[in-house]
């Protein structure tokens, strides 16, 4: 399984859109010669390409480092340079390392790829869910989610499934709250985004989300007294990639979710293009072994749709068993 959206995007291109047999052609930044976000002249490993593919990098080819995508306006191939026009169709110039990867002319683009993942992503609420416990201080009135100074991704908050007040002395089986070990009361509430409040030290404090939901959240108690931890376990969205180093931990998704993630993105990729004939045999016979078959190319979109609605319930059915709906009574939450 992938640790980071970094290991997913190769993992989409591994298992869809690059088969072993038919990679793109691709070379690397030759050793030593990594490069910052100004330079135009590219020295590349020669090793790696037969002179046709060389030939290739002549003027007008795109070719991709990352996320950022060149056009070459020379190639020398004596001295393995390529002259390039930096961050062409919308992408951004940056350093880049020896040994990174160049591909040229690519059918699909890394940047591509990873924003096709971003929206995927996204897009599985409210289908699906992350599950997002915290240990919260009750208090009296509400309490806040996040702080001014470490707001985190409470914004992504969407509702609260089960609270309990916590066992501090298990030797003896009490609960130190004072009260029944048992579920405890909560509401969410929604606050403007920025929200300003004054804290404990009577200073005025200003909370502000810049990604995510436009929405400040806090908590009110029932059935608890003031000071004691509530573990709450929380319904939320999935936070949405900005980089490939995003671990799945932190964008709330699941080792299970990351096949649905796959086939959406693939039949993202696929739609309306030429697709090259191994990578339509080879999805196709993924596909036919997972009781999917497909013929035309047209339908190996629809093959990836109806395997990851397969795969999208399912997993729908795992997270009800695993958290049945809450039940409100008079706006108060109760598992």
């Amino acid at each position: 399984m992938s640790t980071n959206i970094g290991a997913l995007v190769d993992r989409v291109f591994r298992e869809y859109l690059e088969p072993n047999d038919s990679l793109n052609s691709y070379t690397a930044v030759a050793t030593g010669a990594g490069f910052n976000a100004s330079a135009t002249t590219i020295t590349y490993n020669g090793d790696l390409l037969t002179s046709e593919e060389e030939d290739v990098m002549d003027a007008g080819t795109i070719i991709e480092i990352g996320h950022e995508l060149m056009y070459c306006t020379d190639v020398n191939t004596t001295n393995k340079q390529i002259t390039v026009v930096r961050g062409t169709r919308g992408t951004t110039a940056t350093a880049h390392l020896e040994n990174a990867v160049i591909k040229i002319a690519p059918v699909f683009t890394r940047k591509a790829v990873f924003d096709a993942i971003s929206d995927q992503i996204t897009n599985l609420y409210p289908t699906l869910y992350a599950v997002d416990t915290q240990a919260v201080v009750s208090g009296t009135g509400y309490t806040l989610l996040g702080s001014y100074d470490a707001p985190g991704t409470n914004n992504y908050l969407v509702t609260p499934i089960k609270a309990i007040s916590q066992y501090t002395d298990w030797s003896a089986g009490s609960d130190q709250t004072g009260l029944t070990f048992k579920g405890v009361g909560i509401e969410m509430i929604d606050l403007p985004n920025p929200f300003v409040y004054t804290d404990s030290t009577s200073t005025e404090r200003t909370i502000t989300y810049t990604v995510g939901p436009d929405v400040v959240h806090a908590l009110q108690f029932a059935g608890i007294a003031a000071g004691h931890t509530v573990y709450v376990t929380f319904k939320k969205k999935f936070v949405q990639p900005t980089a490939e180093t995003d671990t799945l931990a932190t964008i709330g998704l699941e080792d299970e979710y990351e096949a649905i993630v796959m086939a959406g993105v693939a039949a993202h990729m696929l739609s309306g293009r030429d697709i090259p004939a191994a990578t339509a045999d080879y999805i196709t016979d993924q596909l036919a072994t997972g009781t999917y078959p497909v013929g035309a190319s047209s339908n190996i979109r629809n093959g990836l749709l109806s395997y990851q609605l397969t795969l999208l319930n399912q997993a729908k059915k795992d997270l009800k068993a695993r958290y049945p709906e809450p039940v409100a009574l008079n706006q108060i939450t109760y598992s």
